[in-house]
């Protein structure tokens, strides 16, 4: 909802055209409406998983990673049809994609193929049977559905994440926004409840009583607030399960 829906008043939800600034260029999210001809109303179940799967479309280009198919590849084939039946109950709008301004020479797709033979892995993600039900379904919310990484994790000089650094923050966020550390360090939420993260999820308050701002404000607004309790005590479960990891993510002085 969030990225797929430019921010004017006139926007029509999911249509697409949302700018995203990005160290290597403009970039702007597509129409994912069922129209047939601006949107994905042609797409086979087949298209659609494929293009969650390996991040390539159906004309058979890959996409540029601000999709976030690194995190997508990683959804049960079950969840990305549901997903594609809920956009195709929508009503189709008619709304053409925005033309990509990658930084040169970026505009040459060819390269991508050579970013993801360094930063991405293709697959589901398997089941840690040394782990309860409630720490998986945290693990795939995060990792995978939320794909909370792809704003909480560092990126190298290619733009990969950097999976040393996995949910500890970063200064150079989205549109340049500062993105906290989420790691169970003192730098991050280290003193946080399990109540206190699944309360933020929910309402966008923390445990400070200060609410948080950004496209965070917009992801819990859009997306996180309406997960059950269940899966917001999962998501809990998991983050305070993962490595602590020092990172005070500040403004530069």
């Amino acid at each position: 909802m969030s990225c797929h829906t430019d921010p004017s008043d006139d926007a029509q939800p999911f249509a697409g055209g949302r700018a995203l600034e990005t160290p290597f260029g403009t970039f702007y999210s597509p129409n994912i409406t069922p129209d047939p001809e601006t949107g994905i109303g042609q797409w086979s179940d087949s298209d659609f998983v494929t293009a969650l799967r390996t991040g390539t479309a159906p004309e058979g280009h890959l996409y540029y990673p601000v999709f976030p198919y690194p995190s997508y590849t990683k959804m049960r084939e079950d969840d990305m049809l549901a997903i594609k039946d809920y956009l195709f109950s929508l009503v189709p709008v008619r709304a053409v994609n925005k033309e990509h301004e990658p930084l040169f020479p970026l505009g040459w797709r060819f390269l991508l193929n050579g970013w993801t033979m360094m930063n991405f892995t293709e697959g589901e993600l398997a089941r840690d049977q040394q782990q309860s039900d409630e720490w998986n379904r945290g693990r795939y919310l995060v990792d995978a559905l939320s794909h909370c990484g792809e704003c909480h994790t560092p990126r190298g000089i290619f733009g990969g994440t950097d999976s040393s650094m996995y949910l500890a923050g970063t200064v150079d966020g989205p549109e340049g926004e500062l993105v906290p550390n989420i790691t169970p360090h003192e730098t991050g939420i280290a003193d946080w409840s399990e109540a206190d993260i699944a309360y933020l999820l929910k309402s966008g308050s923390k445990p400070s009583f200060d609410n948080v701002q950004g496209s965070m404000a917009e992801a819990i607004e859009d997306g996180l607030s309406h997960l059950n309790d269940a899966d917001l005590k999962a998501i809990a479960v998991y983050l305070k399960s993962i490595p602590a990891i020092e990172n005070r993510v500040e403004k530069p002085e």
